[in-house]
């Protein structure tokens, strides 16, 4: 990676156009310096301009993660968790399980400017651009063991509406097990991997993605009807507030979860749920589809349908939800 590349970022967040000799000379490098950083940021997939005569500017203002701003939006809580930020991973889930498992502590928060190679459920990627998604992970240990985990994915769905109707998004779902939606389309999504034994103590490393403002090229990408805030909201909002708030709502959430389980999460899930008593297609990676209606969630999170068969229960790594026709 050009070492570069993310301070120049920073200076063309603004918007604004910096010539590259002005650029040369606050970093006490060469123009041609410059040039090689903004290879190497398209080649990261950054659009920046470069005009003649002008210099160079990104196709908008960005507004990009810094720590003071994310510790201040915390506010009582800011010593609780342990904030790491990146210019660019790969995988804020896969950087944070090693972590993990290298013994990294309670409430351990990776955040990214840019990830890579995001990945979302189903072993699907995540896709994003500079300042088009908010793109963290949080480690959280339990006493209990991992069996006793079931339901949290709805759990931390729970946290993310919280946080999104205190914005004044009103209009946000829940899409079992982890999606969150407005209308049909795809807001944010949660991927959670555990650690530890089914018993004893263990760790979830929770992974988000929320779209902040997708470019179109992002959007072409993408294999399924999506949105962002920037359509959904008319105030501006800060990443650095929105990832503050959000971790708040998640130690919330969560600390409920491990002393009184899903089941004291469950009737306010089911309040969002998108397809709650509605005609759903469970679709099985073999192919299969099965037809009825939702009737709820268990206590341990797993769907309840009603089908020809009687209510059946579903858990997260059997099928994939769609709305009926």
């Amino acid at each position: 990676m050009n070492n570069l590349v993310f301070p120049i970022l920073r200076l063309l967040a603004d918007g604004r156009f910096h010539s590259g000799e002005d650029i040369a000379r606050q970093f006490s490098v060469t123009r041609a310096s410059v040039w090689n950083a903004m290879q190497a940021a398209e080649a990261l997939g950054v659009e920046v301009f470069s005009v003649r005569g002008r210099g160079y500017r990104l196709p908008e203002p960005v507004q990009l993660l810094d720590y003071e701003p994310v510790l201040t939006a915390l506010g009582e809580r800011r010593k609780q968790f342990r904030l790491e930020l990146h210019d660019e991973i790969d995988s804020t889930n896969t950087y944070l399980m090693q972590q993990a498992a290298n013994g990294a502590p309670h409430a351990s928060c990776i955040a990214a400017l840019l990830q890579t190679k995001g990945r979302g459920r189903r072993g699907r990627s995540w896709q994003a651009a500079l300042g088009a998604s908010l793109t963290f992970s949080l480690l959280w240990r339990f006493q209990a063991g991992a069996a006793a985990l079931s339901g949290l994915s709805l759990g931390v769905g729970i946290a993310l509406i919280r946080t999104l109707r205190a914005l004044g998004i009103d209009n946000v779902q829940l899409k079992w097990p982890n999606d969150i939606l407005v209308g049909r389309d795809k807001l944010a999504g949660i991927l959670i991997e555990l650690q530890g034994d089914m018993d004893g103590p263990s760790a979830a490393v929770i992974g988000i993605g929320l779209n902040l403002k997708l470019p179109a090229a992002v959007r072409a990408q993408i294999d399924q009807p999506v949105t962002d805030l920037a359509r959904l909201s008319k105030q501006n909002i800060n990443p650095n507030e929105l990832l503050g708030a959000l971790l708040n709502q998640l130690a919330c959430v969560l600390e409920q979860f491990e002393s009184q389980g899903f089941e004291s999460l469950r009737n306010e899930w089911e309040q969002y749920h998108a397809y709650h008593q509605q005609a759903v297609r469970l679709l099985f990676p073999d192919g299969r589809e099965l037809h009825g209606t939702v009737n709820g969630v268990a206590q341990d999170g797993v769907l309840l349908v009603n089908t020809d068969h009687g209510v059946q229960r579903f858990s997260s790594g059997e099928i994939s939800l769609r709305g009926a026709a």
